[in-house]
């Protein structure tokens, strides 16, 4: 199974509104964090916002926030929202069925159990747990500069 790019920038675009608190987001700076088209981002906010995922604020100083706390919005909210078919093989779609084994073939129920695990997996995880994970993600997505490090002055060579 692989997952859609869509899905993969609606788990950033909610990460950056995650890191970046409860100030709006623009999607020209979301979009240059990532180094993607802006147009693709306004694309996926459409499915996230008929979720409830993220909330828009239009005119002069709008833009985007979680709609709400990133500790609730699970990976499965994202992946349900963004991808359009978990059909991994064709006995999983109703219609015409060309395999003989159709009605005898634990394919089927061994797909659906291993697909049913990977749902299980992804209600584990938050966009809050992604943003924790990633101490510098402010820093990483040029929200805020990175911290100065203090240096411990060097040793003077021995005359």
């Amino acid at each position: 199974m692989r997952l859609t790019k869509q899905t993969n920038y609606a788990v950033r675009i909610l990460m950056y509104c995650a890191a970046n608190g409860e100030k709006l987001s623009r999607i020209p700076e979301i979009a240059r964090a990532y180094s993607v088209s802006e147009l693709f981002l306004f694309k996926i906010l459409q499915p996230l916002t008929k979720a409830g995922l993220v909330e828009t604020v239009r005119g002069r100083n709008g833009g985007v926030r979680l709609g709400r706390a990133s500790a609730d919005i699970s990976l499965f909210d994202v992946v349900k929202v963004t991808e359009d078919s978990f059909s991994m093989a064709e006995c999983f779609d109703a219609g015409e069925i060309d395999c003989p084994l159709v009605d005898s073939c634990g394919l089927n129920a061994a797909l659906r159990k291993a697909l049913n695990a990977f749902f299980e997996v992804l209600q584990q995880y938050s966009i809050d747990d992604l943003v924790k994970a990633r101490p510098q993600i402010n820093f990483l997505l040029g929200l805020e500069e990175l911290p100065h490090v203090h240096q411990l002055p060097q040793a003077q060579p021995a005359a």
